[in-house]
């Protein structure tokens, strides 16, 4: 076959994979209630062998190099390859049933098969690594105030709180909960407890001002650049648009001006 039909039976053979990983998807999910269910585990094999055997026909239509070069089919052909050892484990007796658990593990990988399926997804990867860019230095900005905070807020409350803020790991968390709006209540209760009126007050201010700097406005600000950056593209084809549309306007108003001045030459 020419690289043309090639791509044509790959485009069709792609909708009954991924017909095949629904029908996986609901197996596994079936798998984790009745786990003794013989049926289930030889569907799943029956998938594995499957995706194997969809592995080796690409290569074969696309030769091994070409296939290993498409960044989806190296995705495909890793999580093809992680989930080869849950052959063993159904085929095989094994004494240890801790192993069972990695197995059924790399089995599940096999979920993110479907990614390549949505739609637009290319440009949804571009738009979002573009996102990460232009907010990296945000996220790391936040964190390094986020430390500070917890460092800040182990000195003050990790006696009357050691739950929460006994130490800087334990405060960390416990600030993300925070700036994240869990359990913003609780953890305040919990740190006034046993305080005087003006201590609870205090306090609670305090964690107030946590609350809106890193809740609201920290929160809030990395998401308007992270999603400004992902629809950016959107924008500038927008205005890319909007130029092309000028520009012919232009084009008619100088004939227009040209056919209305003609006569009169």
């Amino acid at each position: 076959m020419n690289d043309k039909t090639t791509q044509k039976f790959l485009d069709r053979f792609d909708r009954v994979v991924m017909a095949v990983i629904i029908v996986n998807s609901v197996v596994l999910f079936l798998g984790f209630y009745y786990p003794q269910a013989r049926w289930l585990r030889v569907v799943d094999l029956l998938c594995c062998v499957f995706f194997l055997g969809e592995m080796l026909l690409k290569m074969r239509l696309l030769g091994f190099r070409g296939y290993w070069r498409n960044g989806w089919n190296r995705l495909d052909g890793t999580l093809v390859l992680l989930s080869v050892p849950s052959l063993f484990a159904t085929l095989l007796p094994m004494a240890d049933l801790s192993y069972l658990l990695i197995f059924r593990l790399l089995r599940v990988f096999r979920f993110f098969r479907v990614v390549h399926f949505f739609p637009d997804v290319e440009h949804i990867g571009r738009n979002f690594i573009k996102g990460l860019r232009a907010s990296a230095s945000l996220f790391v900005g936040y964190f390094i105030v986020v430390c500070i905070f917890a460092l800040l807020t182990t000195s003050l409350f990790g006696p009357s709180a050691p739950q929460y803020f006994g130490t800087p790991v334990e405060s960390l968390y416990s600030i993300f909960r925070l700036f994240t709006v869990e359990g913003w209540y609780e953890i305040p209760d919990a740190v006034t407890a046993g305080y005087s009126d003006l201590g609870v007050l205090l306090t609670r201010l305090y964690f107030i001002f946590l609350l809106i700097l890193g809740g609201v406005i920290g929160l809030s600000l990395i998401n308007s650049v992270f999603v400004d950056a992902m629809v950016s593209d959107n924008n500038d084809d927008v205005k890319e648009q909007l130029e092309r549309l000028e520009k012919k306007i232009d084009r008619l108003l100088e004939e227009k001006e040209k056919a209305e001045n003609s006569p009169n030459q």
